[in-house]
């Protein structure tokens, strides 16, 4: 039996500010948030789960969709 060639997708968010001793670990199918203050952590998940609702919205996947376009909509789901 042959095995397929899947092409897997995920995006990796890495906070770099904890000075707390908390470990903060948010993951899902397609993304890993690790690390970070609580105010970092939180933001960099909002930030992702409102992208990947474009990305869906959208008809595209984190496999298909243009890295330009990917960072895009990061930088437009970051909040201030």
């Amino acid at each position: 039996m042959q095995k397929k060639d899947v092409q897997r997708a995920h995006l990796l968010g890495v906070g770099l500010d904890n000075d707390d001793g908390h470990k903060r670990i948010t993951q899902a199918e397609e993304f890993s948030i690790v690390g970070g203050s609580q105010d970092t952590h939180d933001k960099m998940t909002e930030t992702v789960i409102k992208t990947f609702e474009d990305i869906k919205n959208k008809g595209e996947t984190l496999r298909t969709i243009e890295p330009q376009h990917l960072s895009d909509l990061i930088q437009k789901n970051s909040p201030a």
